[in-house]
């Protein structure tokens, strides 16, 4: 089958255990390049989290395109032109700032240029999102949240076990109304419910009139599922969730054995 675009979740997948991307992984993504296919990042991260990775696989020229915030956003790498972007309007970070608030979890919000926090006490895992991104990262109160901030998503953020109580707890409307995602064990992403890593893949094919059946995504976890789901050829990592390798037709080797590398190899020769 031909492969003509080919989508990268970045954490757990084209970063090892140390965060890096390995030689022969870049190896790989080069030789996909040459051979013209568009390998395209798929992240949860927003754009100042995934720039260096950007400019270390040379994935910064004209035809080169970034799916970030887990799908709300796809865009050109170079000249920055939208393909599609969701974000959720003021009335839904209300109701979500609201339910975190009765679930007693932390919550923040993302936009374009921060991360934002509503909580006096801060939480660990809020700290390690905006290091692991390289966002700034600010306090405001509620009523400091004006319509003109355009959240892209939202995050209910807990030790696991407290996460996973507050989850149990949302009512099944709420979950209805978003696209919710689990993508750690200590983040609960809340998206406009046209947003999805897989209706990123969709769009982006379309846009380069790539047919879906020649698309391949690489995931590890749950945020991964959709695109998994829609490409024509679905991967998952050796180290990817139960959930993961269920929805995937094919199994790589885990990202601290250069499964990037090992599927492109397989597929690109």
């Amino acid at each position: 089958m031909t492969i003509k675009l080919v989508a990268i979740d970045i954490d757990g997948t084209l970063l090892n255990s140390n965060r890096e991307i390995t030689p022969r992984v870049k190896e790989a993504i080069k030789k996909a390049n040459d051979q013209g296919v568009y390998i395209v990042l798929c992240t949860g991260r927003p754009i100042p989290g995934v720039e260096n990775f950007l400019q270390e696989l040379d994935l910064y020229k004209e035809n080169d395109y970034v799916i970030t915030y887990n799908g709300s956003l796809v865009q050109a790498t170079k000249s920055k032109e939208v393909i599609s972007e969701y974000s959720l309007p003021y009335e839904d970070f209300l109701e979500i700032e609201l339910m975190a608030r009765k679930l007693n979890v932390h919550l923040h919000m993302s936009d374009e240029q921060s991360i934002y926090t509503f909580n006096r006490d801060i939480g660990k895992y809020t700290v390690h999102e905006a290091y692991l991104v390289d966002m700034p990262l600010r306090y405001r109160s509620v009523e400091e949240i004006t319509p003109e901030i355009k959240a892209i998503k939202m995050m209910m953020i807990d030790e696991p076990e407290i996460l996973d109580e507050a989850i149990s707890k949302i009512p099944e409307c709420f979950k209805e109304k978003y696209t919710t995602v689990k993508s750690t064990e200590f983040y609960y992403e809340i998206l406009n419910k046209e947003a999805s890593k897989g209706n990123a893949l969709k769009k982006l094919a379309a846009h380069l009139n790539i047919p879906i059946e020649e698309t391949m995504a690489i995931g590890d976890n749950e945020n991964d599922l959709s695109m998994i789901e829609a490409a024509g050829i679905g991967v998952a990592m050796g180290n990817a969730t139960d959930s993961v390798k269920a929805a995937a037709q094919v199994e790589t080797a885990s990202n601290d054995e250069d499964g990037v590398a090992e599927i492109l190899f397989k597929y690109l020769d």
